[in-house]
């Protein structure tokens, strides 16, 4: 297939994709789910498990394998660093600070206890042999592989529910998403232990960890100080000139590039550069230039790649889907009720700590990164991929009919815990807002 097929195929995929996600966004919406769910069933609905059943043919012509979806990677890659950049624009350290302990001890619950419990389903799974884990997995490795998996949190999509519900710069949204970065960040970390091991290489292991926090204390010590000069200057111009747009642009594919190569996924990169990055009169510039494309054209094709390569049809069992209830059952209480429990022995309220239970318990499509990356590596089988995907699509959209129930219905009571801050024009104005 020559450059130019490619490119063809793929502006016809963008317009299915963005057409999927636009008619499905339209239908979650209605029944109160955030529009990164729509996105993410559009997904699942474009491939093999819909739209591959009806019409395969079809479906093999429109988004086949190869370099047409190389190219559908690529792109997602680049509009999930810029929304990741620009969440991390919007967070506020001087939030988290008098509020750090509770940060740190929901992330820790948040890990270790999925890790454990994911590690004892696991260790009964793998008696199972051939079925769940491939042959040659040791038992320690399934365990840690299964505890990673069910402590990640769908970080983006943690916080596109927290901007999309106006919590961005409240106690409660940065309380959150910096217990979703800590969660993600030790999951990635052992997972790129699982792989070493399994790969007799330990450096990559000593890579991501080492990598990851040079890069953080970097960023946000010398990388700050460094930055603040673009402040000064946009405020002393009144604006953000085009060079310097380009500067922040090169700046920001250089860290997802080093935290990609180092092995802790680029969006960590993208969103402690965005937090480093100076506020005021620069960060509401370089938002309004950077967040319509990125919201409305590129971020919808990350959400959707992954359902393009699921296929719900092979749990085709009752053992299977006993599995998959006994996987989500545990998903929940390591998860959610730990996270809750978390923030609750330090006297957080309970509509806040219930809040954070239910948004932590999603995982989304960071779920399914990492479970691609097991699935290719040669640690599961496409069964246990494919329980893992329901399991993940489920609390997924368990978490935004959960926090409403809980939090969101109750928010003109629970105001003043907010902590108020300045919102850009498309997050206050509904009308400006995604729909």
């Amino acid at each position: 297939m020559s450059n130019s097929e490619i490119a063809i195929r793929f502006f016809l995929q963008l317009t299915a994709i963005l057409a999927a996600c636009r008619l499905v966004g339209l239908l979650v919406r209605r029944m109160g789910q955030p529009l990164v769910v729509g996105e993410m069933i559009a997904g699942v609905l474009l491939g093999p498990s819909l739209f591959g059943l009806l019409l395969p043919d079809a479906q093999e012509k429109l988004f086949p394998a190869g370099p047409s979806m190389t190219m559908i990677y690529v792109v997602a890659q680049v509009g999930l660093v810029l929304y990741m950049f620009l969440v991390g624009l919007e967070f506020d350290t001087s939030l988290i600070r008098h509020r750090l302990p509770s940060a740190v001890s929901i992330s820790m619950a948040g890990v270790f206890t999925p890790l454990a419990l994911g590690a004892l389903t696991a260790a009964l799974l793998i008696q199972q042999d051939g079925t769940f884990f491939t042959e040659g997995v040791k038992s320690w490795q399934a365990m840690l592989f299964m505890g990673s998996a069910i402590a990640i949190t769908a970080f983006p999509m943690l916080a596109r529910i927290i901007f999309e519900r106006r919590l961005t710069g409240t106690s409660l949204g940065t309380l959150a998403l910096a217990a979703g970065a800590t969660d993600d960040a030790i999951s990635w970390c052992l997972l790129a232990v699982v792989l070493a091991v399994f790969k007799n290489d330990m450096q990559i292991a000593f890579l991501a960890i080492g990598g990851g926090i040079v890069y953080a204390v970097f960023v946000l010590t010398v990388g700050k100080r460094l930055l603040t000069r673009l402040g000064t200057r946009a405020e002393r111009e009144g604006n953000v000139s085009s060079p310097v747009m380009t500067l922040v642009l090169m700046i920001l594919m250089l860290a997802a590039w080093f935290t990609d190569y180092v092995g802790i996924y680029a969006v960590f990169g993208a969103f402690i550069l965005g937090a480093a990055m100076p506020r005021g009169l620069f960060a509401d510039r370089v938002r309004a230039a950077f967040e319509p494309l990125t919201t409305h054209l590129l971020l919808p094709l990350f959400f959707v790649f992954s359902g393009l390569n699921t296929e719900i049809g092979l749990v085709n069992s009752f053992a299977l889907w006993g599995v998959a209830l006994l996987i989500l059952a545990v998903s929940v209480l390591g998860k959610g009720v730990a996270c809750w429990f978390a923030a609750r022995l330090h006297k957080e309220p309970q509509r806040e700590a219930l809040a954070l239970g239910s948004l932590m318990n999603a995982r989304g499509l960071m779920e399914l990164i990492l479970l691609n990356i097991g699935l290719q590596e040669g640690l599961i089988t496409p069964t246990l991929f494919t329980i893992l995907v329901f399991m993940a699509i489920a609390t997924t959209l368990m978490a935004t009919p959960l926090f409403e129930l809980v939090y969101g219905r109750h928010r003109t009571r629970t105001a003043p815990v907010l902590v108020a801050v300045e919102v850009p024009a498309a997050v206050a104005d509904p009308k400006g807002s995604r729909t």
